[in-house]
């Protein structure tokens, strides 16, 4: 009898990448808020999805943060962001939501990005306004493309969609450079465009946010939450009542993490040892069914038989 495969990526069959994204659209549709964590390699792809979260958001900045040891200034490589994709989609049964920057170029650079990532399995590719190339929406000191020509690369992006179901985010960081009103114009402006989902980026007060869940209400809104940046931290329900349906931590596991990490290697440094923390850890069996190692034992025992025919 043939081994059930699908065991060796979760609980049931793996989704495909067009049901991924039918499943995002439905959340997206549902009203019901979207906590959606960002993540940075397959490991935080398992977490996210054993915590019972409905989707993941590959972090750009985190992504050059975690991968590449530099910081968010545009120094990441589609071809590297494509190939950490594909490990993230292989690693989970979530949704992914893709953090593409600016397309990586002009309208005919962002319609070979939407292409080479609704291959790697994107439920959701993110564009945002900057000029190449781009920095942090938390950092200062940003550049924007004009909103016609932005609004030409979302047309462009959907053109190269082979899949209707691949979610456009568009993403501006008008209010860092022109204010809260232009933001929230280009944010009209991209909805016309054909976007789904809008993102304005770092506005710096409640009363900004009251204002881009108002006046672009109708269109699915992402905030975004980044510990110690420009936008407000509130509760979950204020987010939803000010009118956003998808709340980002892009970096808050990333940062967790690191923390979590710096003292654990301050405490073996200082004293050479690591039983004292065992409580402070993962277990080792813990370790092991996150990545489903009886599974593939099972797998393995199988296929360790000389073979009988069909």
């Amino acid at each position: 009898m043939p081994f059930d495969v699908t065991s060796l990526t979760g609980v049931g069959p793996a989704p495909s990448a067009h049901e991924r994204r039918l499943a995002l659209r439905a959340r997206l549709a549902a009203g019901s808020p979207l906590v959606l964590p960002g993540i940075t390699d397959a490991l935080g792809a398992r977490l996210v999805e054993t915590s019972g979260f409905g989707a993941a958001y590959a972090t750009g900045a985190g992504l050059a943060n975690a991968q590449y040891g530099v910081p968010d200034l545009g120094l990441i490589s589609l071809g590297e962001v494509a190939d950490q994709v594909s490990r993230l989609t292989e690693s989970t049964h979530l949704p992914l939501v893709v953090d593409a920057d600016t397309g990586y170029g002009g309208p005919l650079a962002t319609m070979r990005t939407m292409r080479i990532l609704e291959r790697a399995g994107a439920a959701a590719i993110q564009l945002e306004d900057q000029e190449m190339p781009k920095r942090c929406g938390h950092f200062d000191d940003h550049a924007l493309i004009p909103m016609g020509h932005m609004q030409t690369k979302i047309a462009a992006a959907l053109e190269a969609r082979t899949d209707d179901a691949l979610v456009l985010i568009a993403r501006t960081d008008a209010r860092s450079v022109d204010g809260i009103d232009a933001a929230i114009e280009r944010g009209h402006a991209y909805a016309e465009a054909g976007a789904d989902v809008l993102f304005v980026e770092a506005p710096r007060s409640v009363d900004e946010l009251e204002r881009v869940g108002r006046e672009l209400k109708g269109t699915p809104l992402v905030v975004n939450v980044v510990e110690g940046g420009k936008t407000p931290q509130l509760e979950l329900q204020e987010y939803v009542d000010l009118g956003f349906s998808v709340v980002l931590f892009a970096n808050y596991l990333m940062r967790s993490m690191m923390a979590a990490g710096r003292e654990a290697l301050t405490h073996l440094a200082a004293h050479g040892e690591t039983a004292s923390r065992a409580g402070r850890m993962a277990t080792w069996t813990e370790r092991q069914q996150l990545f489903n190692l009886p599974a593939f034992t099972a797998a393995e025992a199988h296929y360790d038989q000389p073979w009988t025919g069909r």
